[in-house]
């Protein structure tokens, strides 16, 4: 049968983009459909390259009140300009938008402006903004609407006083209190912004400790340094409810001891996660299924129960992690193409922008444990580095998990100045089945950061002139 497309993209994040890029090179008729008026998705508008743009500049401006000084460096009066802070990243997004208009134009894939909804597992249909309706055909389909904000009960987010990650990278004027619920890496990375820059935050976290899904010495690691640069950090204790207040929000939770608190500040800002975007999409008209989170049911080869229909990224299960979404774009595709692609899901790192930064790929200390695999550890901190001193980068140690016979590496993590940059590192030296000790034999420049992977890999091979 005779179609529009070979493939069709719904979704234009960092998965969909990637994927359609993918297909257009390998000599499929591609096109990509879009609901808003740029592509990108979260990642590219309201999530990771907007995210760290502020991270960026408030680090500048935090580094100029605490940190230059001391280098030698006097400098009069700096102040924050709120207006040029927003303006500022909104120029970063754009420039990312309009390079993917040309990535787009460059490889010819058709853009499909409109949100698409399945009429059945060949074609789809598409409602632009003006109302106006088409119907599209493809012999394959790519499912990647990525995800949206998640909440919780007695939480309702108005996108005023009570809002999310997305809001907050647009207020018209800087606040001078904020608290945020969820102590995650969506959570203290809107949480180091806003604090550096002079606001007020608090973190109220359910779990006993930040960034509770890895490593749990790094959330502890992490909470001693936030503590430290003024954040207040509350956790074991369960948000009951949040309310507008018209110029400010209330949150009232229960802390560690059970007992009822509350917190009043300008801003409430609703950070507990993301759910997948699959409403609306038509899946009751083809033999798709949802699991009981909203997420896509897909097989190892990403395929859904429709053979002609893929999904990816956040709509499916697994992190929720643009360089993962990446990764399967251009699985989806090449397995399309009859190709035998692979990807290993232990090797995804996961990164938070904070500073120091916080990275980990593998196994957490806590998971070894609890599956009884044998391992031997070792640490290295940023204290005793060369370099780390000399930027005055004290804070954060690497920790090298390996296998206690053979020394394979099974986990690396990170908290540390450059961390998110050094755990690509650790990646290739899993991903290659690298030992411990060969990792610390190689030659490291010096001075540098990743010095302090080469003790670490060095102490967990029993070799460590240092092993805290």
């Amino acid at each position: 049968m005779q179609t529009d497309f070979d493939i069709v993209v719904i979704g234009s994040g960092p998965g969909g983009y990637v994927a359609a890029i993918r297909a257009a090179q390998l000599g499929y008729r591609t096109a990509i459909v879009e609901k808003y008026s740029v592509l990108g998705g979260t990642c590219t508008n309201v999530g990771c390259i907007p995210s760290k743009a502020l991270l960026d500049s408030s680090h500048h401006y935090h580094d100029i009140l605490h940190k230059v000084g001391k280098m030698g460096i006097e400098v009069e009066s700096a102040k924050v300009n709120f207006t040029q802070l927003i303006d500022r990243k909104a120029g970063v997004v754009k420039a990312n938008t309009e390079g993917l208009n040309f990535l787009m134009k460059k490889n010819k894939i058709q853009v499909l402006s409109g949100v698409g909804s399945f009429a059945n597992n060949t074609q789809l249909k598409i409602k632009a903004a003006d109302g106006t309706e088409k119907t599209v055909s493809s012999t394959y389909f790519i499912i990647a609407t990525g995800s949206k904000p998640a909440t919780i009960s007695g939480v309702e987010i108005d996108k005023k006083r009570i809002i999310t990650s997305t809001e907050a990278l647009s207020l018209k004027e800087m606040p001078s209190s904020m608290v945020i619920i969820g102590g995650g890496i969506i959570g203290v990375e809107m949480a180091s912004v806003f604090s550096r820059i002079g606001v007020k935050v608090s973190i109220v976290e359910y779990t006993d400790s930040l960034i509770a899904t890895m490593d749990r010495e790094l959330g502890k690691e992490l909470n001693k340094i936030l503590s430290k640069q003024g954040i207040e950090i509350f956790v074991s204790s369960k948000v009951q409810s949040a309310k507008n207040n018209g110029d400010s929000a209330t949150v009232s939770y229960k802390d560690a001891g059970g007992n009822e608190q509350q917190i009043t500040a300008d801003y409430c800002l609703v950070a507990v996660g993301r759910k997948p975007y699959t409403t609306g999409l038509g899946i009751e008209n083809t033999k798709v299924k949802l699991d009981d989170r909203g997420r896509v049911d897909v097989n190892d080869h990403l395929q859904t129960a429709e053979p002609n229909i893929y999904a990816l990224g956040d709509a499916i299960k697994g992190p929720m992690l643009a360089h993962k979404a990446e990764d399967e774009g251009v699985f989806v595709v090449e397995t399309i193409n009859g190709q035998h692609p692979h990807i290993n899901y232990d090797r995804i790192p996961g990164v938070v922008y904070t500073w120091p930064e916080v990275a980990s790929v593998g196994f957490s200390e806590e998971q070894l444990k609890e599956k009884g695999i044998g391992y031997r550890k070792g640490k290295f901190p940023f204290l005793a580095s060369g370099r780390a001193r000399a930027s005055d980068d004290l804070d954060g140690f690497v920790k090298v998990l390996s296998d206690d016979k053979y020394g394979e590496i099974l986990g690396v993590h990170i908290i540390g100045a450059r961390a998110a940059d050094l755990i690509a590192q650790a990646v290739i030296a899993m991903e290659f089945e690298i030992t411990d000790l060969d990792m610390g034999k190689i030659p490291y420049a010096h001075p540098t950061f990743s010095e302090t992977l080469k003790d670490a890999f060095l102490a967990a091979s029993g070799r460590g002139a240092i092993n805290t």
